[in-house]
């Protein structure tokens, strides 16, 4: 995690503002947050801030702009306990793809709710990832009169839901996810504002479009899902900063492979040709790639084959033999073998262990 992401003090300025203009009590969100809000209004707007320190202010004001009748609007509804509730629902999935699948069918179920979903489809290599919000959404109480950005409302809501899907996807495979094309079915705010938008989804985007969608390689789909419930609870309690850190992380090839070797081993791994491919690599480049990053492929495959065999390990019913076949070894001992040299115990130790913790726990 990127501990030293700063964010301008004009954004914690911005939403104390909006917060006062709702008639929310901004004083009580800001001493929530453990903020102090004359720090805050007295700051030049161009000073940085921790981001850290403004994820949690944002999660505060969320938390009192559900008071208010309606759908939150803004950013997909990012820190409400409806896109909490989405997040527990996809937590489990194997790949990218399945994560969005389960999402589009919650999403769809709980727009009466949100007053937005999702949908996901292919054309060609490509997959399109479609941001649909209700225009009543944009309405009412959640865009007062004389706010200064409420003839931009429809705009923001829409780029706003886009920029929260994109970090999301990332945060569930680990890295940046790669973006094609961006459109936006609302006009553009200004040229900085796209100008913002364009560096934190990596392409420019296009306004008054059809559809609000984020286009992107399918193959994208097969990334594994790198998350759990365990690190989703870190997530939703600190989301904003989670996902900025995301968008601001250099592309690491080493996260672009754990994603593409998948979690189905049974028929073997993927060859480092194969992933070089995928990645539209040259096999040496990849190589120099994983050198500068400080591992190897190797490791990789060890890494993830390990982070399965745990998995596996800690659900009773699975057999030890099957959990070497689904992990791709042709001989359990060879599995045993090589879960000792990961983790210095056997596969057997392992569960046992495992078993004694929880029991432990319950009791």
């Amino acid at each position: 995690m990127m501990a030293n992401v700063r964010i301008q003090m004009g954004k914690f300025q911005h939403l104390v503002d909006y917060l006062q203009v709702l008639g929310l009590d901004a004083d009580a969100v800001v001493d929530a947050a453990g903020l102090s809000m004359t720090q805050i209004l007295s700051s030049p707007a161009e000073q940085k801030a921790p981001a850290i320190h403004y994820s949690r202010l944002y999660k505060h004001a969320v938390r009192a702009m559900q008071s208010i009748e309606g759908a939150v609007p803004w950013g997909a509804g990012l820190g409400t306990e409806a896109f909490e509730m989405m997040c527990y629902a996809i937590m489990g999935s194997g790949t990218l793809g399945d994560a969005l699948e389960r999402a589009e069918r919650f999403s769809r179920v709980i727009e009466p709710v949100t007053g937005n979903h999702i949908s996901l489809c292919l054309q060609g290599d490509s997959a399109i990832l479609c941001y649909t919000l209700r225009d009543s959404s944009n309405t009412g109480a959640f865009v007062p009169s004389g706010w200064w950005r409420g003839d931009s409302a429809k705009s923001v809501a829409r780029a706003s839901g886009l920029l929260v899907w994109h970090a999301f996807c990332g945060w569930l495979i680990g890295h940046a996810l790669e973006t094609r094309m961006v459109t936006i079915g609302a006009p553009s705010v200004s040229d900085a504002y796209a100008q913002s938008l364009g560096e934190a989804l990596t392409a420019t985007p296009i306004f008054d479009a059809p559809h609000s969608n984020i286009i992107f390689p399918a193959s994208a789909l097969d990334y594994r899902v790198v998350q759990n419930h365990d690190s989703l609870q870190a997530f939703l309690d600190q989301t904003v900063y989670q996902l900025i850190c995301i968008e601001q992380r250099p592309a690491s090839a080493a996260a672009a492979i754990k994603g593409l070797l998948g979690t189905d081993f049974r028929h073997g791994m993927p060859t480092f040709n194969d992933i070089a491919e995928r990645l539209h690599m040259s096999e040496s480049s990849l190589r120099r790639r994983l050198i500068q990053e400080e591992t190897s492929f190797q490791t990789l495959k060890d890494e993830a084959r390990c982070v399965l065999a745990r998995h596996y390990l800690a659900d009773p019913t699975i057999k030890l033999v099957d959990v070497s076949e689904r992990l791709g070894f042709t001989e359990p001992s060879s599995f045993g073998r090589s879960f000792r040299q990961w983790t210095g115990m056997t596969p057997k130790a392992y569960r046992e262990h495992h078993e004694l913790h929880a029991l432990r726990s319950v009791g």
